[in-house]
């Protein structure tokens, strides 16, 4: 199971959650609670090892500037959130970059097709809200086999195992599930997301 954290905006979160064994770090470059400027996002790059994936965290921005900002906080991974169009994914990818599409519950078929997107993520109706779902719904959805995607929204580590057996999601990602306040994260949650995550991947 691919395991996702986002959301870190510390040191100490970094580290917890790359020791606890995720397999990629999220850093909100867009407005949101957890937001951290393109200069704190490349300091949190030196606790990040050559094996996690730093994803630089974007809602609305127009992708070009989502390439600038990422460029200027050193990170080679975009995640979009918001209305896209393939021709954001060739963006991304003409500057050298590598993307998470983000979608939504209510996502159109072809908006779940496969643009040429790294890595889909599939994300609650209200992104996040930090509430559950019917994970349920997504399984055997045709647009999505043979394909990495990530399941999102409302997991913590007391669901995390449950929700993505019955997505059938090769891997998740989470951001609220794991905080103390919204914005702070709990660091024993941290860990317990990613090995309850991990231990699923096991069974």
């Amino acid at each position: 199971m691919f395991v996702k954290v986002c959301g870190l905006s510390t040191p100490e979160s970094v580290r917890e959650a790359v020791d606890a064994g995720a397999d990629a770090v999220g850093f909100v470059l867009t407005a949101s609670p957890r937001v951290v400027s393109p200069s704190q996002a490349s300091a949190l790059l030196a606790e990040v090892p050559e094996r996690v994936l730093p994803i630089g965290v974007f809602r609305d921005e127009p992708v070009v500037d989502a390439v600038a900002i990422a460029r200027a906080a050193g990170l080679e991974w975009i995640q979009l959130h918001g209305t896209r169009t393939r021709g954001d994914v060739a963006t991304v990818h003409d500057a050298g970059m590598k993307l998470v599409r983000a979608v939504t519950l209510s996502a159109t078929p072809e908006e779940l097709e496969d643009w040429g997107e790294d890595l889909l993520l599939i994300d609650a109706a209200v992104p996040g809200s930090g509430e559950a779902w019917d994970y349920g719904s997504v399984a055997g959805l045709p647009a999505l086999q043979g394909r990495s995607w990530l399941l999102a929204g409302g997991l913590d580590p007391e669901n995390v195992g449950k929700a993505s057996a019955a997505a059938h999601a090769w891997g998740v990602d989470v951001s609220s599930g794991v905080e103390a306040s919204r914005g702070v994260k709990d660091l024993a949650k941290v860990r317990a997301f990613v090995h309850a995550a991990k231990a699923e991947s096991t069974v």
